[in-house]
């Protein structure tokens, strides 16, 4: 058992509302720069949907994730070194600026200065690209509230899957709102496909950072995430991506999108996992299987020898207690309410969602049925306007069980306390029904419902990996030896990163973390670099 410790997010899509306050706080703070305009870490579609980049669920055009070879090995979908290395320059998997949305503003200047005359100023959009004026076409909301219409919902991937079982009606589709950010995955594609070791994870919190110094701007990343969350920054040259808001996390407070969510609906937590499970899981064989595999990997922290591990590995005992009081275990391994996005892309996502419920209730009582009633809510679970098929799309690979045992959990705990509220007789059997107890089901909602700031957000204050909390007065996890950015080459392998050494005056130890691989790609041009060629053994006298 090698136990880390992971911060992870939970969203609750019963309570989203679509505001994009979450979007536009986060663009506010991290992409409002020159070069990132079209840039969104956080953004919210309206599912069914084309989402943001336009199609970016549809790996068979993008290539994004892994899959398994026909020895049963995992590999990225962009393929080996050397497919990579052959499309460096011209890479035919990587969405284009039409493919997010070009970026515009409006010509508010020509109101205030337009000479008088007959005919009333107007204010066209202009591309924040290049200054030309511009034909609005798309947009990283594009399909908010179904705006988008019939033909851009029939483009929506996973709907697509569905298209014999849901005829889309426009006048009768359904929809839900979507919040999206990195997934900070467990086994991160966008790691392992970057020719330079620039994308790295984090071993004291499992956030996935871009460091900046080595980015070269291949742009592997961002056909190698599945979620799209990699972004290309025009004007550095270099990829940028969601950051967790790390150095709020370091300092025990949420991400900026959690702080400002108007509808509350995330929750940040540790979670602890055997990373030796890891690339065990992701190899699962059917996609189906993939969510209990994960859930596989997720350890108990009231366990004494987890507990064991978890010290043995460095992690800190506030750390572990923050795990056992985390919001986001109780959700994806106590009540097995939230699910992850797309496990089929055999990341490992660490971003959870509970799935929605509203509708079915709604449902019910527009035909004249209680809406609260657990028999028909329990019995209009499989029925929902929201088809099972969709959700099970999202979250679970399209098995439709996990999905079904979620909501009808959901629709059990709005009947018990729907009776508590209206002081009638409780029953036992409702609890039961979905393997919970009266206790368990007041706790879950309290924990949706009435949890407070403390309860929603159980995020313990940063650590160096392998050791204390790191030397005093350190104002940064960067500025010290064995910080972020600087594990040594077991660290690196550890999450499928190489390192890089340079060519010449590499570190022989550093260099035995290749394992006889060559990366050309920081070679500064001179001289040979080591390991290109076999080394010559020296011939013993004679």
């Amino acid at each position: 058992m090698r136990c880390m410790a992971q911060i992870a997010m939970v969203m609750n899509l019963d309570k989203c509302i679509g505001c994009h306050t979450c979007s536009v706080t986060c663009k506010q703070t991290w992409t409002n720069r020159t070069g990132t305009e079209y840039a969104w870490f956080n953004n919210v579609e309206t599912r069914p949907g084309q989402g943001y980049p336009r199609g970016h669920e549809d790996q068979d055009r993008w290539k994004g994730g892994w899959r398994l070879d026909a020895r049963g090995r995992l590999v990225p979908r962009t393929g080996g070194r050397a497919r990579r290395l052959a499309r460096l320059f011209a890479n035919p998997e990587l969405p284009s600026l039409q493919d997010y949305y070009e970026p515009w503003t409006y010509d508010y200047d020509n109101l205030i200065s337009a000479p008088l005359g007959d005919d009333l100023p107007t204010a066209r959009p202009r591309s924040l690209i290049d200054g030309r004026p511009t034909a609005v076409s798309w947009g990283p909301n594009w399909d908010d509230d179904l705006g988008g219409g019939p033909d851009h919902l029939a483009g929506d991937p996973v709907l697509r899957q569905l298209n014999e079982q849901v005829r889309l009606e426009y006048e009768q589709a359904f929809m839900f709102y979507l919040p999206r950010i990195c997934e900070h995955c467990l086994n991160p594609s966008c790691v392992a496909v970057c020719p330079s070791g620039a994308l790295y994870k984090r071993i004291e919190d499992g956030i996935v950072l871009v460091d900046q110094d080595r980015c070269r701007g291949w742009r592997m990343c961002v056909s190698g995430c599945p979620y799209k969350k990699v972004y290309f920054n025009h004007t550095t040259g270099k990829a940028e991506k969601c950051t967790f808001c790390y150095p709020r996390v370091e300092a025990g407070e949420p991400t900026v999108c959690s702080e400002t969510c108007v509808g509350r609906l995330r929750y940040l937590g540790v979670m602890l996992y055997d990373a030796d499970k890891v690339g065990e899981a992701a190899a699962t064989p059917d996609e189906r299987d993939l969510y209990e595999a994960q859930l596989g990997c997720f350890l108990d922290p009231h366990d004494p020898e987890v507990v064991r591990a978890a010290e043995e590995s460095g992690i800190p005992h506030d750390w572990i207690s923050a795990a056992r009081r985390s919001p986001v275990r109780d959700f994806i391994t106590t009540y097995r309410i939230a699910l992850p996005l797309h496990p089929e892309y055999r990341t490992m996502p660490m971003v959870w969602y509970v799935p929605p419920l509203s509708p079915v209730v709604e449902a019910l009582a527009r035909s004249g049925h209680d809406g609260e009633d657990p028999a028909a809510l329990f019995g209009a679970i499989d029925s929902l306007r929201i088809p099972l098929g969709y959700l099970a799309g999202l979250f679970t690979a399209g098995d439709t069980a996990p999905v079904e045992a979620a909501l009808c959990r959901l629709a059990a705990m709005r009947a018990h306390m729907r009776a508590i509220n209206l002081g009638e007789e409780r029953d036992p059997a409702v609890a039961a029904a979905v393997g919970l107890d009266e206790r368990s089901i007041e706790a879950m909602y309290r924990l949706l419902a009435l949890a407070k700031y403390e309860e929603r957000y159980v995020i313990p204050t940063t650590y160096v990996a392998g050791g204390g909390d790191g030397p005093a007065g350190a104002g940064c996890s960067l500025d010290h030896d064995g910080g972020p950015g600087m594990y040594g080459p077991d660290a690196a392998v550890a999450f499928h990163t190489p390192p890089v050494p340079a060519a010449e005056d590499a570190d022989p130890g550093a260099r035995a973390g290749l394992r006889g691989r060559v990366n050309l790609l920081n070679w500064n041009g001179h001289g040979r670099p080591r390991g290109l060629f076999p080394e010559r053994k020296a011939e013993p006298p004679r």
